[in-house]
């Protein structure tokens, strides 16, 4: 008898923490567990790429940011150019579509008021 009141009395706290979480909070508990550790391996790749590769991504930035930057300020419409081609001596050439493969603009001049106003 007496270690079936002793029983209970250690089960009685146990059982408390249970109750104090709903059943929807312990299972998104499991599932997040779960998926974390399913998670593990693939951030832990990630994190070896991110150390293999980082520092050479952060010097081409640096030192390719500002061309960039400066290219995308001169193109406006980058539809109108064909795919970036490497030539055999190593440059880069993006040639501009011929008129007739250009597509067409969104809004269609019809649409356009003859006083340049539109109304909201």
């Amino acid at each position: 008898m007496k270690i079936c009141a002793t029983c209970a009395l250690v089960a009685i706290p146990a059982h408390a923490e249970e109750d104090s979480k709903s059943l929807m909070e312990r299972g998104a508990e499991l599932f997040l567990e779960g998926l974390r550790q399913e998670m593990e391996p693939t951030i832990e790749d990630l994190r070896g790429f991110a150390e293999q590769f980082g520092p050479a991504l952060q010097s081409f930035l640096q030192e390719m940011g500002p061309a960039l930057a400066e290219l995308a300020t001169q193109v406006q419409d980058w539809t109108a150019y064909e795919t970036p081609e490497m030539l055999p001596n190593g440059d880069i050439i993006i040639r501009k579509k011929p008129a007739q493969e250009r597509p067409e603009e969104s809004v269609p001049q019809d649409d356009i008021p003859s006083d340049g106003l539109t109304d909201i």
